[in-house]
């Protein structure tokens, strides 16, 4: 009984898995636009950011500060502002604000990759179970017709072998893309991370000139 119904599942063949490989392909694709679109609207204006800290470093006010990022877009910015406006309560809580922040912006960053390197590592693997279960098919159906084995085998494999092209055909942009994402997200926090630095080396020598 259950060796007739999985031969039943396997005699369906390759072509809903052919069927489940474009759907991936068209996830990613529309994935990656909307990361593409996140990642240049989620970018700091760097020479209106330097001005700021330019300001910032003159007159030492924080508030003023937290003022003018709160008004760009971008993750640079909101961490920024984030650790300005906790920097009222000391620079222990702002250091614990731009952490906070920072994680918020890189679970932001993350969203939705998780299926590009999903589908890359995998679409093979589906690719080369679609093939395996178009061979049985082509060999299922050369035991029924036996008088044209050699095309009726040769015809099958040919179309199997197709769902293995089209797994690598998913798979190979997929992981390019996944991997393109995650180095501008490392780059882009790497950045964040250097600038909330240099802002708290600010904050600490502001806060160490009001002590004298």
């Amino acid at each position: 009984m259950l060796q007739q119904s999985l031969l039943s599942f396997a005699l369906m063949g390759a072509g809903w898995v052919l069927w489940l490989l474009v759907g991936l392909s068209v996830l990613c694709v529309a994935i990656t636009l909307e990361r593409a679109i996140f990642m240049l609207l989620n970018r700091s204006p760097a020479e209106t950011l330097r001005a700021h800290f330019a300001s910032f470093s003159k007159s030492g006010d924080a508030s003023a500060l937290c003022r003018d990022l709160t008004s760009l877009r971008g993750a640079e910015a909101r961490v920024l502002a984030a650790t300005a406006r906790a920097s009222a309560q000391g620079t222990a809580s702002a250091e614990e604000a731009m952490t906070a922040a920072m994680i918020r912006e890189r679970l932001k960053m993350d969203r939705g990759l998780i299926v590009l390197g999903t589908t890359g590592s995998n679409a093979p693997f589906l690719g080369l179970f679609g093939t395996v279960l178009g061979i049985i098919k082509a060999f299922h159906d050369l035991a029924l017709n036996q008088a044209e084995a050699a095309s009726a085998v040769m015809a099958g494999i040919s179309e199997a072998l197709v769902a293995t092209a089209i797994g690598l055909m998913v798979a190979i942009p997929a992981v390019v893309l996944y991997n393109t994402f995650q180095r501008a997200n490392k780059s882009t926090l790497a950045r964040i991370d250097a600038l909330g630095h240099y802002l708290m080396a600010e904050l600490k020598a502001e806060r160490q000139a009001e002590e004298v």
